[in-house]
């Protein structure tokens, strides 16, 4: 089900640690258009590591976001995270159709993979001629364990949607940020561009080079230290201490003595992130930065991080030219769309 090719819309929904994430386009000649959007809360550990721990938690959660979007499309596209997946690109003859093609890839894949084949769901995907070699093609197998499927089947099943594809992060990722390109860095060929994605509990940092991720890594930094911080400092609870995140009212030594120090370790773990990545590659130079994920949206972080990297840095805003329709509430979808990165890209594969 990994790469399954369809034209009827879906709804991208993303399966966080903290959220679902829910986005719906429409797309006339070019220009897209936001149908429907929204952000459902989850209940603590109902996904743990980017697992689902409780499918029926986070199938009401789905349900939940599904009914406050207003949607009526009932089609779902999720996805896998990356580190659950195992991606190989394998070379075959190009004049196989794609029946024997399936079955050669089945007969070879224990090569490749290594669980049990009746315990893995598997896809390939043909992606052109193989350098050098005459009558080859490259085809991308990707496979993950069945049980990370059948949960985010299961989930949206149990929200009332049915999972027409289940994709992986990093390429959602890519559809993304092959989008943004378009717009942003003149088509992206040619240029090596880094996401940096702060969400709760994880940074996680991936490096494209001609559109393409050749480079991911995750650390143990997020919003929700910040969040540890303000409980710790005026004596909140978590709850209390997110809510009075998001919506203001702290005392005035807030930012400079709580807020500031955040957002300097931030641009540390994201500078540091970029020197494991130069140390472990032979690329020597990012050219673009973006900022993605639930801190992305801090007051002025991004020249903060740019100072840090040395790197051209922008905040994540993927519906930046895409119109709208009139229930969006238009503020709050521009405060989530640094965190909407993967329910865009899977929103995307509505016009595969």
């Amino acid at each position: 089900m990994l790469f399954k090719k369809k034209s009827k819309p879906l709804l991208g929904i993303d399966i966080t640690a903290t959220a679902i994430k829910l986005l719906e386009l429409s797309k006339s000649g070019n220009k897209y258009r936001i149908e429907s959007y929204s952000v459902e809360p989850l209940p603590a550990n109902s996904v743990v590591e980017k697992n689902i721990a409780d499918a029926d938690v986070v199938g009401e959660a789905i349900g939940k976001a599904v009914k406050k979007s207003g949607t009526r499309t009932k089609l779902g596209a999720a996805a896998v995270a990356g580190s659950a997946v195992i991606t190989k690109v394998i070379t075959m003859p190009a004049d196989l159709s794609d029946e024997d093609m399936e079955s050669q890839i089945q007969l070879e894949a224990d090569q490749y993979i290594p669980f049990p084949l009746e315990e893995v769901s598997m896809d390939f995907e043909v992606m052109g001629p193989t350098e050098g070699s005459e009558g080859q093609v490259d085809v991308l197998l990707a496979a993950s364990r069945s049980e990370n499927v059948d949960l985010r089947i299961a989930a949206l099943e149990v929200g009332g949607l049915e999972a027409k594809v289940v994709d992986v992060e990093a390429f959602a990722l890519e559809n993304t940020v092959a989008m943004m390109a378009q717009e942003l860095f003149g088509g992206g060929e040619g240029q090596v561009i880094a996401v940096a994605d702060v969400g709760s509990a994880v940074t996680t940092f991936s490096v494209l080079e001609n559109l393409k991720i050749i480079y991911s890594r995750e650390q143990a930094f997020g919003g929700a230290q910040l969040t540890e911080d303000i409980q710790r400092r005026y004596g909140l609870s978590y709850e209390e201490a997110g809510l009075a995140k998001k919506q203001g009212g702290l005392p005035d030594n807030y930012e400079p003595e709580v807020l500031e120090p955040f957002k300097e370790s931030m641009a540390q773990q994201i500078s540091r992130a970029q020197q494991f990545f130069f140390s472990s590659s032979a690329i020597a130079q990012i050219d673009h930065l973006i900022l993605a994920g639930g801190c992305a949206s801090i007051d002025g972080i991004s020249d903060i991080v740019e100072a840090a990297v040395g790197v051209s840095t922008i905040v994540a805003n993927p519906f930046a030219n895409m119109s709208l329709s009139s229930k969006i509430p238009a503020q709050a979808l521009s405060n989530d769309a640094p965190s909407l990165m993967v329910s865009c890209g899977l929103a995307l594969r509505s016009f595969d």
